[in-house]
């Protein structure tokens, strides 16, 4: 409910407005729900924009938002009338409401039933099966490549210690490079098991560094111009119409996996819940 302080305001606000009409001789009540619009025969009451308001609101930004929701308001009341007005004759507006209704308490109780009784879980082994069956089905549209790289700008402190942490195969020093490059790197990428689009990575260096066509040959590539300084380098890379690597897919493969488990969940419902109401006679044909 409007708490009366934020009403008050609302009031004034409407009243700074010009959409409250005089209220001399009216009671407080009917002050809390005026009339602030009207379109043919649909009507938009104060009342109906109860917990619009922030709180505490100011005059002013009662009145913005009032007058911003009943222009918004009117606009969609006149779309509505012309809509009502012109509902072809074989359009059965009730029927698409019930169904409409079907369908939006079947879909949230098929959702309670997912999230209460179907395991949402997904083994690296069903993963594995299921990339191998369809793996043929993931081309690749555009390369793809597992590398490190970093950008740093021209001003961030650079030494030869920088390039001894980049070219170290020590575990000690490759944290201190990320814990470098969480301080001072423009865009870093350090996961060497993880693979990016080529397209993504160009985007980041001066246009034409690293490119679909060249980056097999920019294994290995430290740049710098007027405002960065670039570290690049290549482990593997996968080209246009190869087969994507099931770690670059494993997402969409997820989801996949878990449609179909859920498609096959619901049907078994189904099925039991048939069964049961069948057996209790509460299911009867007549054709």
């Amino acid at each position: 409910m409007t708490n009366p302080n934020m009403l008050f305001v609302i009031v004034l606000a409407l009243l700074a407005s010009g959409l409250f009409p005089s209220c001399s001789g009216e009671g407080k009540q009917d002050k809390a729900d005026r009339l602030l619009a009207k379109v043919h025969n649909k009507s938009l009451y104060l009342s109906e924009m109860d917990g619009m308001f922030p709180e505490n609101p100011r005059a002013e930004d009662s009145s913005a938002i009032i007058q911003a929701y009943t222009q918004r308001w009117i606009r969609d009341a006149l779309i509505l009338h012309q809509a009502e007005r012109n509902i072809p004759g074989d359009l059965n507006i009730d029927k698409l409401v019930r169904d409409y209704r079907a369908s939006l308490i079947r879909h949230n109780y098929e959702k309670v039933l997912i999230e209460q009784f179907m395991d949402s879980t997904v083994s690296q082994e069903e993963l594995s099966l299921f990339y191998e069956n369809n793996k043929e089905q993931y081309q690749l549209e555009t390369p793809i490549v597992r590398c490190y790289f970093i950008k740093l700008p021209a001003s961030a402190p650079q030494n030869d210690g920088l390039r001894q942490l980049w070219n170290s195969n020590k575990a000690e020093d490759f944290e201190k490079l990320v814990d470098y490059c969480n301080i001072y790197a423009v865009a870093h990428l350090l996961d060497k098991d993880v693979w990016y689009k080529v397209d993504d990575i160009a985007m980041e260096m001066p246009p034409g560094t690293i490119t679909a066509d060249n980056v097999e040959s920019k294994r290995e590539l430290i740049q710098r111009d007027s405002d960065f300084l670039y570290y690049f380098r290549v482990f593997e890379v996968k080209h246009r119409k190869e087969i994507a690597p099931l770690s670059y897919i494993e997402g969409q493969a997820r989801r996949v996996i878990l449609r179909s488990r859920q498609e096959q969940f619901l049907q078994e419902k189904i099925d039991e819940m048939y069964e049961v109401e069948l057996r209790r006679n509460n299911i009867h044909t007549y054709y």
